[in-house]
């Protein structure tokens, strides 16, 4: 089980982000092929600024699992670099296949990493922040449902993460859906503070205004990441932060 020492009652700053999609054919910089991870840039550079504790990523974080050994470790190295714990969720592009790109050692090296699904079975419990994000990874490219049974709460936090389509209309006879569907029920179920949710390209809050459920939108679409901050009174607040204002850190490798 993935844990944090070290008990602490003071607020806790998130960077919840999905899609951004990393792939080596679309990564070109001058000086050539993975040169400039630019989308994971902005992101972690995101989180830095605003002081996060944990980053969390909710699916298709890679384009797709048939990735050069080089990029992976350059992305790896890249999340190294700016030292705060990660959080991934793969998704429907990357899933836990056998092949699947977490399972490279590549990106299994990085201690600063969490993948649901693989280094820890559905929850990451970080003691230090009081908080457990639970979440369950796409294993296959077939249909899923992405939030069935959530776990007995452990900790005074609790997020979680999920890779799917959400609805507002009931099943009706004969009408075809896409897969990974995510209803309000299944959202009010969770029991979290703060669903942190991935596949749509835009920000967006869902479900009813009882639950902090939100899409953060992908990076490079939004423009924006999601900056979640569970305060000390017990109170969650959510906002978009701009990537543009930041930009990417100096000196991208």
């Amino acid at each position: 089980m993935y844990r944090m020492s070290a008990v602490s009652h003071r607020e806790v700053v998130l960077i919840h982000s999905s899609d951004l999609h990393l792939s080596a054919e679309s990564d070109v910089g001058p000086s050539g092929p993975f040169g400039t991870l630019s989308t994971l840039h902005k992101v972690l550079t995101a989180a830095t600024v605003a002081h996060a504790d944990l980053v969390v990523l909710a699916g298709d974080t890679f384009d797709h699992n048939r990735q050069p050994s080089e990029f992976i470790d350059r992305a790896t190295r890249t999340m190294g670099e700016y030292g705060m714990q990660i959080v991934i969720l793969p998704g429907n592009h990357d899933p836990l296949t056998p092949d699947s790109v977490y399972r490279r050692a590549e990106l299994t090296a990085a201690s600063n990493v969490c993948v649901l699904g693989l280094t820890v079975d559905e929850v990451a419990i970080f003691p230090g922040l009081g908080l457990e994000i639970w979440g369950r990874a796409h294993r296959d490219y077939f249909d899923m449902s992405p939030l069935p049974k959530p776990p007995a709460r452990s900790t005074r936090w609790r997020l979680t993460a999920a890779h799917g389509h959400y609805v507002e209309e009931p099943d009706e006879p004969g009408r075809l859906l896409g897969s990974w569907l995510i209803r309000r029920e299944d959202l009010a179920g969770t029991g979290a503070d703060y669903v942190a949710l991935g596949h749509w390209n835009r920000a967006a809050r869902v479900g009813d205004q009882r639950i902090n459920a939100y899409y953060s939108g992908s990076p490079d679409y939004a423009g924006t990441v999601n900056l979640v901050r569970l305060r000390r009174d017990g109170e969650v607040e959510v906002t978009q932060a701009p990537l543009s204002a930041w930009g990417a850190r100096a000196g991208e490798k």
